[in-house]
């Protein structure tokens, strides 16, 4: 008999959401075969994601005309096209949202990234999303910068649901909670239905490994060798040792007494960097209730091949996580300064991949205009 690895990692609590989406993704029912065939329950977007997708100018080619003759600006026309997909998307995974009492069957789009430093523009543009997609099951995406924290507050407080992105260290996802249960506490005093809400805190994994391991090497002390690949399993171990602390307090229980759903953490960025690694170690080694982790579906698959589902992968490695900290420290690596710069780095990606998704698009139009002509 076949064993269903991914359906193990399902009952184990772990929710197993794809970090992709493309419009073919939705017309050929490969994101509804995913959903149907493996335990997929949710989707996650970013600016590279459909700066990608777009590059595909057939899939999009109706709508670009349409686009082009209507004469809508470039930022206009990312946000409808974004929005269809996004939109739809969001009708593909409403049977699990169904199923789970809107636990999952999210899908997430994000905010312009060039705004990641400013709170109210964040803001605006978060319930701008919110109206154009118009699904109860969307996520609206804000980046964990010291700007994106109140915007995180402020957006949740509209009764707007919200995915929390790049976030990097123990410090500032506690900061993320905080602002999570502020915004939540915020949304009940102003009437709004909580028991509608969502939310999850992207924390990132394996970029924490190619960072560290970069900043081992050049030590490149055999103490410092020894630590290559253990900085983002303890990481991300210690995250959730502190959630289940946050979640366990009575300022919680208040808000779950209403009918609130917590916080879950999400594991993105788990696709191995480096291949000397198990290609799903991100996934066996962060298993534990109540958690997402959003996949490349490389990743979905490879699982699925000979993924193991090892329970209390992350409970009974607290004590494990903080000495490779201690260690790391002691071995010369300034981990304040790495999280800071992967922070700075994801930020700058993404703004990058939303000036190339801008220039293709612009181009796409041009081209429409001519065509139309």
């Amino acid at each position: 008999m076949t064993t269903d690895r991914l359906a193990e990692l399902s009952a184990a609590g772990v929710a197993v959401w794809l970090d992709d989406l493309s419009r073919v993704r939705i017309t050929t029912g490969s994101l509804d075969k995913l959903r149907r065939e493996q335990h997929v329950v949710g989707v996650t977007t970013n600016p590279t994601i459909f700066q990608k997708a777009l590059s595909d100018a057939d899939a999009y080619e109706d709508q670009v005309k349409d686009l082009a003759a209507q004469q809508v600006t470039v930022e206009e026309a990312i946000r409808l096209m974004t929005a269809k997909d996004v939109r739809n998307a969001c009708d593909v995974l409403r049977p699990a949202y169904d199923a789970s009492n809107g636990v999952d069957g999210r899908v997430s789009i994000e905010v312009d990234p060039r705004k990641a430093h400013e709170t109210a523009a964040t803001v605006a543009e978060a319930k701008t999303l919110w109206w154009l997609v118009d699904r109860e099951n969307l996520f609206i995406k804000i980046p964990a910068t010291a700007a994106g924290l109140p915007a995180i507050t402020d957006t949740l407080a509209e009764g707007i649901s919200v995915n929390v992105t790049l976030i990097f260290s123990i410090e500032r996802y506690r900061q993320v909670m905080d602002a999570f249960l502020a915004g939540m506490e915020k949304a009940k005093a102003n009437g709004h239905d909580v028991t509608k809400m969502a939310s999850v805190a992207s924390f990132f994994v394996s970029r924490v490994d190619t960072e560290v391991d970069k900043r081992l090497d050049k030590i490149g002390s055999d103490a410092a060798k020894a630590l290559r690949g253990k900085a983002a399993i303890a990481n991300a171990q210690l995250a959730y040792e502190a959630y289940t602390e946050v979640f366990s307090s009575d300022r919680w229980k208040a808000l779950a007494a209403a009918g609130a759903l917590p916080q879950r953490p999400l594991w993105a960025s788990t696709s191995t960097k480096n291949p000397e690694y198990r290609d799903v170690i991100y996934v066996e080694e962060l298993v534990a209730p109540g958690i997402v982790n959003t996949m490349p579906e490389p990743v979905i698959h490879a699982f699925a091949d000979h993924g193991e589902t090892r329970k209390d992968a992350i409970t009974a490695h607290y004590a494990d996580a903080k000495k490779v900290f201690a260690d790391l420290r002691a071995a010369g690596i300034d981990l304040d300064d790495v999280f800071q710069t992967l922070e700075d780095e994801g930020v700058e990606k993404f703004e990058a991949s939303w000036v190339e998704l801008q220039g293709g698009v612009a181009k796409s139009l041009k081209a429409g205009t001519t065509d139309a002509a």
